[in-house]
């Protein structure tokens, strides 16, 4: 019992640093956060001495403080800061957050479900600790390790499955989840820590897909009754698992079948779609509330040596959907640029930047296949490879212009459109 005792001391202590640093902590908009200037990061904290959270709280991605004017991401909830909070009911975290700090909801017994975004790597200690309201919950696939004493005493879950991506469960990590009664464990685990399914009665089914058996603390199933539950394993272990403790203590070991819960498959987010209008990138996928990571570089923007500067108002994008409990879709890329460029000087001084009215293309790839879109009816568009060899070429129409090209992924297209040319990486 001396790790139990001294998990409780350490969260104690999480308790009082957490309470220190409210004089630092800023409100916006009911939730308050400590900010890193320096970074322009924030971190959910507690309300100030002898106040809790309640209801429903929405952490947004970003916040702007009125003392600076700056915007913060927000990127972790800080230990204990809604440890107590009985009067929660339900929080969303965003996709920007990727740590939660020890106890963060510890004992907060009014929360039923909770939902981790795949942005999140870290759940620290003691993070869900007495949600005895608890009664689903969503591991993200980011997850490496179910940390100490993680769900300990949330008498409300009656069954988990611990994603793919997991390969430890830690001490304690389940103890005390008296209405538990199913277990999926992956392939993917590899080490059960001391206690970790401790007094957990109504289990009746443990699934364990790992071929080779985990190193498992022979106390890890202590007071859940386990020799009138059943254990399904792969058949090629089972042996192994008759010989191994605590695995061997199981009334009945069985192979797995296909009737039984299958290993838990990661779903994969749709590809996306790009498209340009107005000034803005438009992103879709077919995959409901997916959200999108973008990265887009301007080969103009960098520091110049040279007394002449070439600026090709180009720029090279970058996209994956991503959400809670699937894997990140392919990511997809595409090129903007503007070409008939006609510059205009009518009415401006000798030395004054010339205005530049110029038409926006999206260019984009997909199994060799180029496809230009906004560009005039009427248009040439050719394709060459890097060495000078003609892919193909056609004349656009009703804005657009698709060439089929035998192009392998990962080759650099050259796309000529009018008079301008452009580097386009082969999908």
């Amino acid at each position: 019992m001396k790790h139990y005792y001294d998990k409780i001391i350490l969260l104690c202590l999480c308790l009082f640093v957490g309470q220190s640093a409210f004089a630092d902590a800023v409100e916006i908009d009911g939730i308050y956060y400590n900010l890193v200037s320096k970074i322009k990061s924030a971190e959910v904290t507690r309300k100030p001495s002898g106040e809790y959270y309640s209801g429903s709280i929405n952490i947004p991605e970003t916040v702007t403080y009125n003392g600076d004017g700056q915007t913060y991401t927000v990127t972790s909830i800080g230990s204990s800061t809604f440890s107590n909070c009985y009067g929660l009911t339900s929080i969303t975290i965003p996709n920007s957050v990727t740590s939660i700090g020890i106890g963060a909801f510890s004992d907060c017994s009014g929360l039923t479900s909770i939902t981790i975004p795949n942005s999140v790597t870290s759940i620290e200690y003691s993070t869900f600790f007495g949600c005895s309201g608890l009664t689903s919950i969503t591991i993200p696939n980011s997850v490496t390790s179910i940390e100490n004493s993680v769900f300990s005493y949330c008498s409300g879950l009656t069954s988990i499955t611990i994603p793919n991506s997991v390969t430890s469960i830690e001490g304690y990590a389940f103890q005390g989840c008296s209405g538990l009664t199913s277990i999926t464990i992956p392939n993917s685990v590899t080490s059960i820590g001391s206690g970790a399914f401790k007094d957990c009665p109504e289990l009746t089914d443990v699934y364990c897909y790992a071929e080779n058996v985990p190193s498992t603390e022979s106390d890890a199933f202590e007071g859940s009754y386990i020799e009138y539950a059943t254990l399904h394993v792969p058949e090629v272990s089972i042996n192994t698992y008759k010989k191994r403790t605590p695995w061997s203590s199981f009334g009945t070991i069985k192979p797995l079948e296909g009737g039984d819960i299958p290993e838990p498959e990661i779903k994969k987010c749709a590809t996306p779609s790009i498209s340009y209008s107005n000034g803005k990138l438009s992103l879709s996928c077919d995959t409901e509330g997916a959200e999108f990571v973008s990265d887009i570089k301007d080969t103009d923007i960098k520091k110049h040596y040279d007394n002449e500067i070439t600026l090709t108002a180009t720029y090279n994008i970058s996209v994956f959907a991503t959400k809670a409990d699937y894997e990140n879709s392919d990511t997809v890329t595409a090129t903007l640029c503007w070409i008939d460029a006609t510059p205009r000087t009518e009415g401006l001084a000798e030395d004054a930047v010339t205005e530049i009215e110029a038409l926006p293309v999206l260019i984009q790839s997909s199994r060799g296949v180029i496809s230009v879109g906004g560009i005039d009816s009427g248009i040439e568009v050719s394709v060459y490879s890097t060495d000078g060899m003609k892919e193909g070429s056609v004349i656009s129409v009703s804005g657009q212009a698709t060439i089929p090209t035998n192009m392998p992924s990962g080759s650099i297209a050259i796309v000529r459109i009018g008079n301008k040319s452009v580097k386009v990486p082969v999908q």
